[in-house]
Formats: C-alpha cells, sequence, structure tokens
C-alpha cells in the first residue's frame, strides 16, 4: 500500500479572496474562527453565522482588531432550530445577492443525551440536519456565485459510524453518545458527496467538497475529560483549519472529495486526500440518507428545482 503524501500547506497560504463572500458556521470559536480570521485577512466578506450572538460578535470584533479593514458581520444561526435556520436564510438573502463560500462547520460532540427544538436527537439534528436544511435554503444564493463552493465539514469519526434510517435518533435504553457523533458525521460526508452528484446531474457550477481537521486542540473536547487532556498533542485549531481551507478554495481541491490530515491515523499531519469508509461512498445509502432527511427537515430538497426557481 503506497503511502500518502499530504501538501504542505498552511492557513496562511490561502490565496487573496478579495471580492468574495463566504459564510462559516459555528466560527466563533476553534478551526471556524481561524478560517473567519483567515479570510477576513485575505479580503473576503465574511459571515460569521453562530448561534451565540455575543460570541460571534466578540468575535467579530477580535478579528477587527487583528485587521482593522476586515469586513465581517455577524448573523444569528441556531443549527437545532430549523425554523431558526430558515428564518437566518431569509434574513441573509434579503441583504446578499450571492453566497461564494459555504462552509458547514458548527457542531456538537458527545454532549449529554439531549435534543434539538424539532425533537431530534442532538448531534444528528444539530451536525446533519440543520447544515441539509441551512444549504437547501442557501442554494439560490450561491448558485448566483462565479465559482461557488459548499464544504462540509466532516470527521475521521465517521468510519465508526453507522447509518441506521430505522433509528437515526438512537433511540433506545441506552444513549450511544459515541455512536450518535460518528453517525452525524458519516452523515455528513455521505450528504456532502450526494450533493456534488446532485449538483452535477442538475448542471450547476457549483461543487460540494468535504473536509476533515483531524485531530484538532478546540472547544470540541469540552464534553470528554480525556479528549481534553490529549489536546496537549493535538494539532494547532490553525492546522485543523487548513484543510477546510484548501478544499474551499484551491483549484487542487476539486481532484478529491474530501481533504484531511493524512498522517498518522489521520489525526496528525498535513492536508491531503482524506480516506473515506466504504459506507460513506454508498450511492444507494445515501440517497436514502437524503430522503430521510427530507422527511425529517419536512420539505423536498430537490436541487434542480430549486436551482430552476431562479
Amino acid at each position: 500500500m503506497s503511502k500518502k503524501i499530504g501538501i504542505k500547506w498552511r492557513l496562511s497560504d490561502t490565496s487573496p479572496q478579495t471580492g468574495k463572500r463566504v459564510l462559516i458556521t459555528g466560527s466563533n470559536s476553534g478551526i471556524g474562527f481561524e478560517m473567519a480570521m483567515e479570510f477576513a485577512s485575505k479580503g473576503a466578506e465574511v459571515v460569521l453565522a453562530c448561534r451565540n450572538s455575543a460570541k460571534a460578535e466578540a468575535a467579530a470584533a477580535r478579528i477587527r482588531t487583528r485587521h482593522p479593514a476586515a469586513n465581517v458581520r455577524t448573523l444569528t444561526l441556531d443549527l437545532a432550530d430549523l425554523n431558526a435556520v430558515k428564518h437566518a436564510a431569509k434574513e441573509l438573502m434579503t441583504t446578499t445577492s450571492h453566497l461564494d463560500l459555504l462552509i458547514n462547520n458548527a457542531g456538537v460532540m458527545i454532549p449529554p443525551k439531549a435534543t434539538t427544538a424539532d425533537g431530534f436527537e442532538l448531534q444528528v439534528g444539530t451536525n446533519h440536519l440543520g447544515h441539509f436544511a441551512l444549504t437547501a435554503h442557501l442554494l439560490p444564493l450561491l448558485e448566483k456565485a462565479k465559482a461557488p463552493r459548499i464544504v462540509t465539514v466532516s470527521s475521521i469519526a465517521h468510519s465508526m459510524g453507522r447509518l441506521n434510517l430505522e433509528n437515526m435518533h438512537g433511540e433506545g435504553k441506552r444513549y450511544d453518545k459515541w455512536g450518535q457523533y460518528g453517525r452525524s458525521k458519516l452523515a455528513n460526508l455521505m450528504f456532502a458527496l450526494e450533493l456534488d452528484r446532485r449538483l452535477k446531474a442538475a448542471g450547476s457550477h457549483i461543487v460540494s467538497r468535504c473536509s476533515h481537521p483531524g485531530y484538532a486542540n478546540t472547544s470540541l473536547q469540552r464534553h470528554s475529560l480525556v479528549w481534553r487532556l490529549l489536546n496537549t498533542v493535538a494539532l494547532s485549531a490553525p492546522r485543523g483549519a487548513a484543510p477546510t481551507l484548501y478544499a474551499a478554495t484551491e483549484p487542487g481541491a476539486l481532484d478529491h472529495p474530501y481533504w484531511g490530515p493524512v498522517g498518522f491515523l489521520e489525526a496528525w499531519g498535513w492536508a491531503g486526500k482524506a480516506k473515506m469508509s466504504r459506507a460513506a461512498t454508498n450511492e444507494e445509502d445515501a440517497r436514502r440518507l437524503w430522503a430521510w432527511s427530507e422527511h425529517e427537515v419536512g420539505f423536498t430538497f430537490d436541487v434542480a428545482s430549486i436551482l430552476a426557481q431562479e
């Protein structure tokens, strides 16, 4: 088996983004914040779409302190509430002519058992269904851009995910928080791949890609003491953000659908062509997941029909 080779590409290698309009979910901290900082420094207009508006404003202020000319604004977005997702999308569409990049980055990892406003298991509901709905709502704005991309952030944990469309919300006597996290991240990758297929079939110029940060030192691990202790050997947040920025901006990212660190266990190392589990590339299951997701969010995400309306 040949050794995978990473691309020695740093966040600071991002090309000029002047004139680009970027929306990043969960961008008040972690890799999302690092991406927002980098995009702003390279001239893009950046929308920090976050659940906590106060934290989002504080993050925007930090970016402006570092880069006084930065064009950043905030958008209140709660991915755990489909009505809030729809409201945020409508707000953006009334104030924005187009969107060049949508980065579906926000997520929750192994929290205590909880449900979203719509009654979904929190991780599947936030990580997958919230982004599924948001992407559908924003597709018309992306279609109006010159070379739009959507990047959905998955995880190396997708490989432990199991698609169970009869029980995606993990209902039962015991709540398997790790199982649900892996399931949500598998859904992220399957969605990104299926979205790209449907965009191509519809004749759209929008590109869908996926990425993962490896094992990066962020607040995502706050619910696990062991993982917080391991943060001392984790990738820095900027290194963890690099694969997503590569997928979002570089021409070379069009050669592969999934990018992440390709060193030991894909938890460390330089960005490169990340490995996808067999489950993630099952196209029939992806179509089934899409139909299930439509049922859960309560509307049809028909790519061709949405784009035909514009």
